[in-house]
């Protein structure tokens, strides 16, 4: 049985790159794939897909830095959910691991990180990871 679509309103604690104008989002589980979101604007009808990197990438952890995690508001025991922009193109489906989204889904907190360095691709297949 699937689970069901759940949502969750977010607030970036910056701009996503490339959305500065928008503010107000919301997460939307994609129903029948778990692991898989769909990040919708409010005002707009921008919608990016998202995975849940400890399902699709589990050998993907990204530095996040000390201050990332304070202005998430994370508490001593929480762990941040790594999630990274999915990419689907014929033939092919990509993902973002250069600049993943870190969320503390008990505040809906969220800031999208934009890695230093060239260990994090911006189009990683997939299936290879």
């Amino acid at each position: 049985m699937d689970t069901p679509v759940t949502s969750l309103p977010l607030t970036f604690t910056a701009p996503m790159p490339g959305f500065e104008e928008l503010h107000d989002f919301s997460l939307r589980s994609v129903e029948g794939a778990a692991g898989l979101y769909a990040l919708e604007a409010g005002s707009t009808p921008v919608r990016l897909f998202l995975a849940d990197a400890a399902m699709f990438a589990p050998s993907y952890v990204p530095p996040i830095p000390a201050a990332s995690l304070e202005a998430l508001e994370f508490g001593e025991r929480e762990q941040p959910q790594v999630l990274i922009v999915v990419n689907h193109a014929p033939g092919s489906t990509t993902v973002n691991l250069m600049a993943p989204i870190i969320l503390n889904r008990r505040t809906g907190r969220c800031t999208q990180l934009v890695l230093d360095g060239r260990d994090y691709p911006l189009r990683a297949e997939l299936n290879s990871l």
